[in-house]
């Protein structure tokens, strides 16, 4: 068998979708379409171009950020269908973190290496704009060095709404106080039809890029979000990723492109409203693909989520376009409550072996993406700041540079 007959069962569309993506040609909807739907020998093919075209736009390197996320409160009234993670206020299981607790956290974090705090909350009926001010000020007045990452799009509607300042005053306001940088979360699907029935009292579609727009023209950059595997079809899809192109076009706000894959098993939108049960695997890994051909070259760094795929899944993601692993994130509430199975941290470590198995580099980045270190040689990686992690390092044998594999295998094989 030739190498080109490998080739025979691409169809005409894929090929001719894939061929414009790699001549640096912009894709169009139905393109989109066409790729999102891509299977067997079409997504194989896929999978390749989107890792030839990340290996020209970012090279070899992965990248991670150590951050901690801080859920600062659960007590949510917005009702969206697909969330687990929410409470009414009289709940027993409902929290609303003094700033002595996020300060604990941020303590805790900067220990652990953190660079970043990734800020986000439910929207409490009995905050208004000056509580996201507070939160700003303690923390930075005590980690001043400390990146903050904070407050959705949706968080930026409530506090502006009830602080009577336009809207870009009211961002200068919260960046005068902190405010580094913000989650472009709360964008799921960017389809009025789609956010009817999965989010009908959430901020519209417009808002949302008023929104993130506002934010840029400020010098707030953001990531940008999609959330599939629910009731959208490829198309919401294809428009969801023209928007967000369009959007960097004119603003080049955006740092990243993260898709994030639907958690079911908690929430109404699966139990009650017919979703499909989140995305599939060849979903995950098409959508990183297609993310990485449809917004280049004016987007180029796309996330992989390794909460919501799994370590090895995030992995092969690597090999389908994707140049960064995400945040270890220390403490993650939003997707365990609503399901998740795949962790709440991911000591650094941790993210420099997963990287290196699949032939990478790993660097450390910080929050904008400029590169705090390269991690060419594994014997010259620091030690281990997890705790739990730390006494692992230091346990079997297998853990210790330059032990002989063969006298690991029979120590555990001894003690096991």
């Amino acid at each position: 068998m030739s190498l080109d007959r490998l080739l025979d069962g691409i169809s005409r569309p894929v090929a001719g979708a894939l061929e414009r993506a790699l001549a640096g040609r912009p894709l169009s909807v139905d393109d989109g379409v066409v790729l999102l739907t891509a299977q067997g020998a079409d997504l194989l093919a896929l999978m390749t171009a989107a890792d030839v075209a990340r290996r020209a736009d970012k090279g070899e390197i992965v990248t991670y950020v150590v951050c901690r996320n801080m859920n600062f409160t659960n007590v949510c009234y917005v009702g969206c269908t697909y969330c687990g993670f929410s409470r009414h206020k009289d709940d027993a299981d409902a929290y609303d973190h003094p700033m002595e607790k996020l300060i604990d956290k941020g303590r805790d974090a900067v220990a652990r290496g953190a660079t970043e705090f990734c800020i986000q909350g439910g929207i409490h009926p009995n905050k208004d704009h000056t509580h996201y001010r507070e939160i700003l000020t303690a923390l930075k007045a005590e980690f001043p060095k400390v990146h903050i990452h904070a407050f959705s799009p949706e968080e930026i509607d409530h506090g502006q709404k009830q602080s009577g300042m336009s809207l870009e005053d009211y961002l200068r306001w919260l960046q005068e106080a902190g405010l580094g940088t913000i989650p472009g979360t709360a964008a799921e699907i960017l389809d009025d039809e789609v956010r009817q029935v999965i989010e009908p009292r959430k901020l519209c579609s417009a808002r949302w890029v008023e929104i993130v727009k506002a934010a840029h023209r400020v010098g707030l950059r953001s990531t940008a979000t999609v959330m599939y595997g629910h009731i959208e079809q490829p198309r919401h899809v294809a428009n969801h990723l023209a928007l967000i192109r369009e959007i960097q076009q004119e603003t080049g706000g955006f740092t990243e492109f993260v898709p994030l894959g639907f958690i079911h098993e908690k929430n109404r939108l699966f139990n009650q409203l017919g979703a499909r049960p989140g995305s599939s695997a060849p979903e995950d890994v098409r959508l990183v693909s297609v993310a990485r051909l449809f917004l280049r070259p004016w987007i180029e760094n796309v996330q992989m989520s390794w909460v919501k795929m799994g370590t090895k899944l995030a992995q092969l993601a690597l090999l389908a376009g994707a140049n960064d692993f995400g945040g270890t994130l220390m403490e993650e509430s939003i997707s365990r409550e609503s399901g998740a199975d795949h962790g709440e941290n991911l000591a650094p470590e941790e993210m420099r072996r997963l990287i290196r198995e699949m032939g990478r580099t790993p660097a450390e980045r910080s929050t904008t993406y400029a590169i705090l270190r390269v991690f060419e040689d594994p014997a010259q990686d620091p030690p281990s700041l997890e705790p739990e992690r730390r006494r692992q390092l230091s346990g079997p044998s297998r853990w210790r540079k330059g032990a002989d594999r063969s006298t690991a295998l029979r120590v555990e094989g001894a003690t096991s």
